[in-house]
Formats: C-alpha cells, structure tokens, sequence
C-alpha cells in the first residue's frame, strides 16, 4: 500500500507543478501579480524534488532568465513608454508607489487605475495645467503597461512549455 502512495505521488508530482505553473500564467491577467516568479519557484520545487542535475540545469536557467526579463518588462515598458511620452522621473515614480500602495491597501485593480489617474494629476500640475500634454503622459504609462502584460505572458507561456518539455518531454 506505501509503495503504491509512493508511486501515485511520484506520478502525480509533475501535475501539480504545472497546476501551479499555470495558476502564475492565468494570475498574470492580474496587474502586480508576480505569474513569471510563481511559475519559476515552481520550477524551483519540481528541481529540487526530482534532483537539479544537468538535464535540470539546462532547463531551469533558461526559465530563470526568462523570469528576470519578465520582471523587468513591467518597469521598462511602463516607465519607458511614460518618459517617452514626456513624463517626469517623479511622475513615473509616483504614478508606480501609487500603484503598489493601492494594489495592497485596497486591490490589484485599485493600483491599476489609480496609477495612471496619479500620474495624469502629477503631469497636469507639472505641466502648468495642460490636460491634453499631461493625457498623452498617460496614455503612454497605459500603453507600456499593455506591451508589459504581453511581454510577460508571452514569457511566461515560454516558460510553463519549457518545464513542460522538463517534466513530460521524456
């Protein structure tokens, strides 16, 4: 009876790895939800579980590389498309506190728009109270936050196929 627990939970192990994988790419719809570094902790457990040997190591460093792109995707899409729409540094950085208090105090999608409506009212002063000047700033925080989630979901769909590939692939 032991032995066949064993062997379920031996089989079952690389399931519920890509339950949780694919819980961190469905969670990227999410803003602020860390969907790439969930699915590589993932990875993390099923190599520290099955033994990180060589064959691990060729899968699990392109996964964790692939997680950093990720991460970084968020603030240089964001705030790259907001400064090359003319947004201040203070402004980027307001409009990103702002999105981080909002989405812990009250939820992820209080941070989503409450971000831009803090940046939009930051450039509107700073801009001498042009609204049209401080709406194209804006509108370009919005559109990097859209090349991010893009960037990171495609990402984390490369991911979840390569510890797929890993797990299953033989």
């Amino acid at each position: 009876m032991i032995e066949f627990l064993g062997d379920a939970l031996g089989i079952a192990f690389p399931w519920v790895i890509l339950v949780i994988a694919s819980f961190g790419l469905f969670g990227l719809v999410v803003p602020i939800f860390p969907g790439n570094v969930i699915i590589w902790a993932a990875t993390l457990i099923f190599a520290l579980v099955t033994g990180f040997d060589t064959r691990a190591a060729w899968f699990f460093i392109p996964i964790s590389l692939l997680t950093i792109a990720a991460v970084a995707a968020d603030n240089l899409f964001m705030g790259g498309k907001a400064r090359q729409a003319g947004a201040s540094w203070r402004g980027i950085a307001i409009a990103l506190i702002t999105a981080f208090s909002a989405s812990l105090v009250l939820t992820p999608i209080a941070g989503l728009l409450l971000a831009p409506l803090a940046l939009y009212i930051h450039e509107f002063f700073r801009l001498e109270q042009n609204g049209s000047e401080a709406w194209q700033v804006t509108r370009g925080l919005m559109l990097g936050c859209g090349w991010a989630f893009f960037t990171r979901f495609a990402l984390g769909v490369i991911q979840v196929g390569l510890y797929a590939w890993w797990a299953f692939g033989g």
